[in-house]
Order: C-alpha cells, then structure tokens, then sequence
C-alpha cells in the first residue's frame, strides 16, 4: 500500500516524488516511457521569470519564477548556472521607456541577491554587437540562468528513489478503481506485456500532456477542466557567435525568441507557440516552425540564418491549463491543481500547466494539499536542498572540474567539463578507480564510455541509446548515426545478461 501513487515521469511528477518521499511518505512512480521523454527534455532549458509574461500581467507567476531561480541555482550549480541576456532595442517595436521599465519589473519583484541587475549596453562597443546588424546600436543585459532540463527530471528522480520511492519507467497506468478508502491500479509493463496490481491511497496525475488522458481513460472520471496543447518548436544550428552572451530577440508578431549557446558549438534557437493537435508522443519541428525561426533570428544577425545551418531540430507540447485565452502565446503558463476529494472517497490530484522554473514550488503545495489526508506529514524541507551531485558551490565549477582532471589526468577539459556539468561532485563516483582510458571500457564516440554508460542504465535508468545521448545527455550531437546504432546494440545485449543473472 503506497502513500502516493504518481502518474508521470516528467518533472513535476518526478518533483513531487521527490518532496513527498522526503516527507516520510511512502512513494511511487510510473513512467509509460523515459524520465522526460516529452515536455520535460523540450524545452528552451532557461530557469527564468519569464520577461515577456508581464505584459499579460501575470505578475504572480514571474515574481514567484524569479524567487525560485536563486532557489534553484543552489541546489544544483551542476545543471544550472546564471546568463546574462541580451536585448538588442528595435526601434519598430516596443519602445526603449517600456522596455527598461519590464526590465526594472524584472530586477525588482522577484528579490534577486546573487545575479547582477540589468545594465545598458552599447552595442557599437559590447562584444554581443559584432554579430548583429548594424542597425541595432542600443541594447540591454539582464540576467536569468540555464538549466539541462532532462538531467533535472532525472536527478530528482535519483533523490527520490535515495529517500526510498519506486521509480518504474517504461510502465503504463492501464486503470484505477477506488476500492473503499484507497485506490487499486492496474500498471502495464511496455517492455515485457506483464501486468501488476498495486494499492494507493492517493493517486497524483502529473501526466503533462496526457493529464486529460488519465483522468478520463485511466480513471474514468468526469471533469470540466481541460488542457490546451502548444507545440514549441527548438531548432539547434552552428556556431552563430562566439561570446558566452545569449540573446533574446522581440518580434513583430509580439513574440520573442531565444539565440543561447549551446553545447559549445552550437546555437539553440527557439521557441514557438503553435497549437497542437494529435497525440503529444508525435510533436516535430514542422517546416513552417523551422523556417520562421531562421528568419526570426536573420532580422538580428549580420549572417542570415538558413536551414542548412540546422543540425538537429526538437518539438514539445506544453499542456497549458485552458484559460479561454485567445491565442496560444497568450495562454498563462501558471500551473493549477485541482484534488478531488469529495465525499470522503481516496483523493486524486490533477496537476495542470506549470513552468519548469516553478516546478518545485508547485511540488511542494502539491504535497502540502494532501496534508489533511497525512496528519504526520513532515514538514517542508527542499529548498536550497542539493540535488545529487550538486552539492559545491554556485561558483565551484571551474574548481571541480580542476580537481577531476587531477584525479584523472587522462581527461581532456573538454571531457572533464562535460563530466562535471553532467554529475557533479559525483562524477568521481562514476568514473571510480580508473587510471586510463582504457579502464574504462569501450568507447562509444567522441568521449561516451562504457563506464558512464553503465552508470547510467544502473542509477537512471537508461534503457536505449536515445536515452544516453539525447537525454541524459547531448552526446547525440556529436555520434554518426552507426555509433548511435552500435550503442543501441551494446546496451540491449547488456541488459540480456543483466536480465540473465537475475
């Protein structure tokens, strides 16, 4: 019998594991694919207030976003760091009075103490001029800050399952019934056709796209609340510019768009806001979205962007709570939870919308609206909380990294960077007694190992090479196609005499 009973793998659903489990409760979790299969490794991986929200005077969401960022950035200087933005001023748009004031909104509600307030810059001067037109002289800098998205979904799920949570990917809720004064689920197992009865007293639907899905399929349960399905489309391009300095561009279609760098040699373009129709599982950067992104971002850059500059390209759908707005750039990105409870029957919480900046926020009141059902719930404890490996400071990574290649002098800064932005303080771990290459197993492409590989599928739970390389990391930019497939191979004749030895 389970406390919770979670339903999704993304990073609310893995979130709420997390916190709930560190309360003393008793947790689990499935996943119908991959830890952030869908939403959670799409986005444009920014822990941000969101800038723009202020002109739909979502006041609340960004203030509460802007608190968490500084919240966020020390429990894992690991996956996330801080930027400084860049707001070229365009003359045919908003004018140069409305945009410092949104940017003083920005600096202002949200109770910034480490990263740097916004400052004017002249863009005739300022490195971040050199690449784009000439037109644009004046600009702005303000900060926000990065974060790998799908390593945050999976090191969540890591602390969870630390603090005793069952993690189970790859295992589909088929159907639950409320039997007395708890629930009885049915799971599926996708890989092995197998079914499995479990008990819970409360079930938390954090489906993301799929909320509506579990509620009237998997539930059978009536409800007015729905969700609007947006697709933001991402492409990944060459090296646009050189400097450390990302920029977010305003549109004329009243949109803005993000040029970050990405990877150390790419430029990550971004996003969309396109209503989305068909199953979630099935999302793709079309065409249209990839063309209008190049030439979002060629009304900026000196160079034009074209799509032979496109390398890879990705698509999410965002399940926003359908708030009746008019357009889908309008609908609020503010999350909202809906327990049914009625009439003493087995609570089930809804989980609708969010941002992945507030996602602990949202995990925390999540577990607290369950309180009246656990009297003995501890109480709440994961802000500032290091997610694992992240337990160095905000500004240590140069250090760690120093301190990795002295462990192990065969790692290249390169190598060596990746490994720390990856694991953290628990890169050491990972790479154990090892005292060459070649002690750590066979090699991949570029500097993939079977070492880091079988970290991987035994500590978070990767399955198939797309795990590995698209998700647990970026690695994918970087293999031809046949190493990709030879990964593939390794890994399924791995988890044969894996499955062998059990």
């Amino acid at each position: 019998m389970y406390d919770l009973l979670i339903v999704g793998g993304g990073v609310n659903g893995v979130g709420i594991a997390r916190d709930a489990a560190g309360r003393g409760l008793s947790v689990a979790l499935c996943e119908q694919a991959d830890l952030a299969q869908a939403t959670s490794s799409a986005s444009t991986k920014l822990f941000h207030g969101g800038l723009r929200y202020l002109e739909y005077y979502e006041f609340n969401l960004v203030r509460q976003a802007l608190k968490e960022r500084e919240v966020l950035l020390t429990a894992m200087p690991h996956i996330a760091w801080p930027l400084r933005f860049v707001l070229p001023h365009h003359k045919g748009l908003r004018p140069r009075w409305l945009v410092r004031l949104g940017l003083f909104l920005y600096d202002h509600i949200g109770g910034r103490k480490i990263l740097p307030a916004t400052k004017s810059l002249d863009l005739t001067a300022d490195v971040a001029g050199m690449a784009l037109k000439d037109e644009f002289t004046h600009g702005y800098e303000y900060s926000d800050c990065w974060v790998e998205d799908s390593r945050l979904v999976v090191l969540n799920a890591r602390d969870a399952a630390d603090r005793g949570a069952d993690i189970m990917t790859r295992t589909r809720m088929v159907s639950a019934e409320r039997r007395g004064d708890h629930w009885k689920v049915t799971l599926s197992d996708l890989e092995t056709g197998a079914a499995r009865i479990v008990d819970a007293k409360v079930i938390v639907n954090a489906g993301g796209p799929w909320v509506e899905d579990v509620i009237r399929n998997g539930v059978r349960m009536n409800t007015s609340d729905k969700i609007r399905l947006v697709r933001g489309s991402h492409i990944v391009t060459k090296q646009l510019f050189s400097h450390p300095k990302p920029y977010i561009f305003q549109q004329s279609d009243g949109r803005i768009i993000f040029a970050i760098p990405y990877e150390t040699d790419y430029t990550l373009i971004g996003t969309t806001d396109a209503e989305h129709e068909g199953s979630p599982s099935e999302a793709v950067c079309t065409p249209e979205e990839a063309a209008y992104l190049c030439k979002a971002a060629s009304e900026y850059f000196k160079k034009p962007v074209t799509e032979a500059d496109i390398v890879w390209k990705y698509a999410g759908v965002r399940p926003l709570y359908d708030d009746g707005a008019s357009s889908a750039t309008k609908a609020t990105r503010d999350y909202v939870l809906k327990l049914e409870d009625a009439d003493g029957q087995p609570p089930m919480l809804n989980i609708f919308g969010g941002k992945i900046t507030t996602y602990r926020r949202l995990s925390e009141k999540a577990v607290e609206m369950l309180r009246p059902h656990f009297e003995d719930l501890d109480p709440k404890w994961t802000a500032g909380v290091p997610l694992p490996g992240g337990d160095f400071a905000v500004d240590g990574v140069k250090t760690l990294v120093s301190v990795l290649q002295g462990g192990y002098p065969f790692l290249t800064p390169e190598w060596a960077l990746r490994l720390v932005r990856a694991y953290g303080t628990d890169a050491h771990k990972m790479l154990g007694d090892a005292q060459s290459v070649d002690d750590l197993g066979e090699h991949f492409g570029w500097n993939l190992t079977e070492r880091e590989v079988r970290w991987l599928m035994d500590r978070e739970w990767a399955w198939t090479a797309a795990d590995v390389v698209w998700r647990r990391s970026k690695v994918g930019l970087r293999l031809t196609e046949a190493e990709i497939a030879s990964l593939d191979r390794w890994m399924t004749a791995a988890r044969s005499v894996a499955d062998a030895a059990e």
